[in-house]
């Protein structure tokens, strides 16, 4: 800011290596008209000396306006100014003084400094623009991670009361069908008791119809079975077993022995390899077994005997911790079998593959079987061809509560 535009041309020469952009105004109402307008100033550079407002005066009026006070001042001055006119010019806001005839390198120097200034101030401005936007997308998305929280919260809370009411409406159906089954035993047992008598007292009597009285007493006998099987599940869902280290060996000896008449009488070999000690329930793994060897005898071939294999293997394929090891327990038969497609279907409760007329059974029995191995913490699972058998694998942990020995031969 100079009245003379020959002044003006030098600062303009002599700061045009710094690539600075000027803007030029030859009075003190020129200068505030362009300091007012859409322009942001690094710095000012003022004559004192100027006719209507001197530069005392402008910046007087300069530094009126908040929105310019940011902007420094350096005076230009003759050399024989006067300290006391200098201080009047620092008390009006000056940031510094620039004596006539102006030095390159001193002019040089203080515009570098106060344009350095000036660009580090507004790195700041534009890093703090930056974290309060920042600040502010931090603030709604906190806002929204606590609605969120809520809404979790609120849904969490909601499947609780659901849980506890399913559990509930559960050990109810639990108790419903244990008592139903329960006291469905007895009116079943007496339909038998003189289904019985029927046949045997009024045999002659009845002559053909002794058929009729024979088929009410194996329905009774059908029904009996099945309330056997519900109530077997139900137990199961509803106790919690307690789990001790057992002898699968000597329990399948023992459950063959007790069937030794029917396995002699249906030509069936039943072959128990080694089979590991495990810590489970000895008498879940009783019905376990006993279920698995029933469904093998009950869908056996009639055109060839029937043998069953129980053996074990374990899976060495774990996760680094040996207590997370599985022993795997195959039951193979050469009975119909199935399609392997219907592999998970058998142990949906109720559902049965084969004609009922032809293949007696409740369709409870398999369901009961996973019910236990999970129970146990494991898995079954089968695979099957038809017309060429089925096998059950049974995967249960080796260590359950405490660990045990797996000795195999």
């Amino acid at each position: 800011m100079d009245d003379r535009e020959d002044n003006l041309l030098s600062l303009e020469v002599l700061l045009e290596p710094g690539g600075f952009q000027f803007v030029k105004a030859t009075s003190g109402r020129q200068a505030l008209k362009i300091l007012l307008s859409e322009f942001d100033f690094a710095l000012i550079l003022m004559d004192v000396n100027m006719p209507n407002l001197n530069g005392f005066e402008t910046a007087t009026l300069i530094y009126e306006r908040d929105k310019l006070k940011h902007i420094p001042i350096i005076f230009i001055k003759a050399n024989d100014y006067g300290d006391q006119n200098m201080f009047k010019g620092y008390q009006v806001g000056a940031i510094d003084f620039i004596l006539k005839p102006i030095k390159p390198d001193v002019l040089r120097a203080k515009v570098g400094l106060l344009i350095d200034l000036y660009n580090k101030n507004r790195q700041l401005f534009e890093k703090e623009r930056q974290l309060i936007e920042s600040n502010r997308i931090l603030q709604i998305e906190i806002t929204e991670r606590k609605l969120a929280d809520e809404k979790v919260q609120q849904v969490n809370r909601k499947l609780l009361e659901n849980l506890s009411q399913l559990e509930k409406a559960n050990d109810d159906l639990d108790r419903f069908a244990f008592m139903a089954s329960h006291d469905l035993q007895e009116p079943l047992r007496k339909i038998r008791i003189f289904s019985d008598l029927l046949n045997t007292k009024y045999k002659d009597v009845l002559q053909d119809d002794t058929k009729v009285v024979s088929h009410i007493n194996k329905a009774a006998e059908r029904m009996q079975t099945l309330i056997s099987s519900i109530l077997a599940l139900s137990k199961a869902s509803s106790e919690k077993p307690v789990f001790e280290k057992c002898n699968l060996n000597a329990l399948l000896n023992e459950i063959v022995l007790n069937m030794e008449e029917e396995l002699i009488e249906n030509k069936i070999t039943i072959t128990i390899n080694p089979v590991p000690d495990l810590f489970v329930s000895p008498g879940l793994m009783r019905q376990l077994f006993q279920n698995l060897i029933n469904n093998a005898i009950k869908y056996r071939r009639k055109d060839v005997n029937t043998v069953i294999k129980i053996s074990a293997e374990h899976n060495d394929t774990f996760d680094g911790n040996p207590n997370s090891r599985n022993c795997i327990i195959l039951v193979e038969d050469n009975g119909i079998g199935f399609k392997q497609k219907y592999a998970e279907d058998v142990f949906v409760m109720l559902k049965q593959l084969h004609d009922r007329s032809e293949y007696q059974g409740t369709g409870i029995g398999l369901t009961l079987c996973r019910k236990i191995v999970e129970l146990h913490n494991g898995t079954i699972n089968a695979r099957s061809k038809e017309n060429e058998g089925a096998t059950f694998i049974v995967s249960l942990p080796l260590y359950i509560g405490e660990p045990s020995i797996l000795i195999m031969n």
